[in-house]
This record gives structure tokens, sequence and C-alpha cells, in this order.
């Protein structure tokens, strides 16, 4: 559901630069790409070396993987090297990080008006209305990064209650 979700998002508005923020397998990346018309792309970031060549593998048997700029290392470090402005961004990474991706995005100017954020698993297992376990630092990233969007007003959000949630941000 989340990755058509994304693969039609994408399509309706026709988006041309796309960022990830976190790609594990590859998954969202793919119904990302999916969406895309001739000539758009997706940069996708992944801090786990590891995960590269699994992801790889699929985007390279998928029919989608032109499309697909594949980069390891921290977000914080890789993007703003990118030299990019982006239509979307999609953040699935450290959630621990969330608001720092996302004052990155603004700090360095990756996004402009009319750009779109959208966040994954804000809702963490309904975590972000329970008191925080001592020590979580993924749910209280989460609730942190719900606090700073809902406050800022360069942003309007919805919420989006399917899976663990997704935040639609869209840039004023």
């Amino acid at each position: 559901v989340q990755g058509k979700l994304l693969e039609m998002l994408v399509r309706m508005m026709r988006h041309k630069r796309v960022l990830q923020i976190g790609t594990f397998t590859g998954y969202s990346a793919l119904s990302i790409a999916r969406g895309l018309e001739d000539g758009a792309y997706i940069d996708t970031i992944e801090v786990d070396d590891e995960l590269e060549d699994i992801a790889a593998k699929y985007f390279e048997q998928s029919g989608y993987g032109h499309r697909i700029r594949q980069h390891v290392g921290s977000a914080l470090d890789v993007v703003p090297t990118l030299g990019e402005v982006y239509d979307m961004v999609f953040i699935d990474g450290d959630k621990r990080e969330y608001t720092a991706y996302y004052n990155m995005l603004f700090d360095k100017g990756l996004v402009r008006s009319g750009s779109w954020i959208m966040a994954d698993n804000i809702l963490w297992y309904g975590k972000v209305v329970e008191p925080v376990a001592k020590g979580d630092k993924q749910t209280q990233g989460i609730i942190d990064f719900n606090n700073a969007v809902a406050a800022d007003p360069r942003v309007e959000n919805v919420i989006l209650p399917i899976r663990d949630g997704i935040n639609l941000i869209r840039v004023k």
C-alpha cells in the first residue's frame, strides 16, 4: 500500500528530482522510480554500506534502475554535495536524525516553495503517544520531528495513518 501510494503521488505531482534518505533494500526507491517520468531521477542515500549491493541488485533487475542514483554514507554529509534542489524528499533514515535531515533541507536550500517532504514511520508503532522509555532515542527523535513540523510556519502538513504513518509536508 505504501509503495503504491508513493508511486502514485510522484506520478500525480510529476516530480523530476527526488531525494530519499534511507534506502534499506530499495523497495521505496523502486516504488518512487516507477512513478517518475523519463528524464526524472531519485537520489537515494543509505548509511549502511552492507546494504548497498542488496539494493543495487534490485535496482538492476527492475526496469527503473536508470532512474535511481545510489549513494552510501551519512545523508547529512552526502546530500549537500549533490548540488540539487528537490521536488520531493522521502525521509526514512535514522529516526534520531529526522529533525536534522529536515533542518538540512531548509538550511542548505535543498527544497523550495512547492516541494514536498514525506516522512515515514511518524506514528512509530504508537510509541509517539506513550511516555518515552528511558534511552529510547528513536521514539524521541520522531516526537521531536513531529513537533518541529507542526510548529514550522514554512510548511503545511497532514499525517496519513497508513502502515506506520506518513507525514505529507508541503513547503509553502
